[in-house]
């Protein structure tokens, strides 16, 4: 008599989206610009250090009143919304009923900067839109890449029988190579950086918070 083979299920999964958002060369050429131009002292983020090899803006990107601002927040939110609805169990009718919030700021990673690493607080998904990415380093795989933190089994125990989980069980981090007009969508839980940037070109990023209500809500209050 046969054995039936265990039941090997993956419990506690986290979703990771890339989402092609369709935008064209001239808008990330215009974004690119337009960011660049406000890579100033009174666009900068009052809570974050100094740096000259990374500049951050306040998280006020998605109300400037630009055109291209405006279709790219649209795509960006349109994105998330899809890959909300895609790991979730709403009906279509249930989820158009829910508002969404957000806020969002550029980044620009000079060669040799990066970016800690941090969660979004006050906020269930985290978007990272690329803007424009430098070439790869050919010394350093990792340079300029986004790295997710698997710290769920940060307390287990290790030995040769967990030390070579097969994916999803393994606890290994998870690394995502920013390319313009693509996007990284996942729990605003998960710890997050961007590595290094070894390249000699600059990497912008626009980055925001994402979370939805609903309508008759008022634990959570608008941004």
């Amino acid at each position: 008599m046969t054995t039936p083979a265990p039941l090997i299920v993956p419990i506690f999964a986290m979703p990771f989206a890339v989402v092609e958002t369709g935008t064209t060369g001239d808008l990330n050429a215009q974004l690119a610009a337009l960011c660049l131009s406000r890579a100033t002292a009174a666009h900068a983020d009052p809570l974050a250090s100094r740096d000259p090899l990374c500049f951050r803006s306040r998280e006020d990107f998605f109300e400037w009143d630009v055109e291209a601002v405006s279709g790219l927040r649209r795509q960006m939110l349109g994105g998330v919304c899809e890959v909300v609805m895609a790991a979730s169990s709403y009906t279509p009718a249930e989820f158009q009923a829910l508002k969404v919030q957000a806020r969002a700021r550029f980044a620009i990673v000079r060669p040799n900067g990066g970016l800690p690493a941090a969660t979004a607080p006050m906020a269930s998904w985290y978007a990272l839109y690329c803007v424009a990415a430098p070439p790869s380093a050919p010394d350093r795989a990792d340079s300029a890449t986004l790295r997710l933190y698997g710290v769920r089994n940060g307390t287990m125990f290790k030995d040769a029988a967990n030390y070579r989980l097969r994916t999803p069980f393994g606890d290994s981090h998870y690394l995502w190579r920013p390319v313009s007009g693509q996007m990284a969508v996942f729990p605003a839980s998960i710890l997050h950086e961007v590595g290094l940037n070894r390249a000699q070109r600059d990497l912008l990023l626009v980055m925001a918070r994402v979370r939805f209500a609903h309508g008759g809500e008022r634990a959570t209050l608008p941004w």
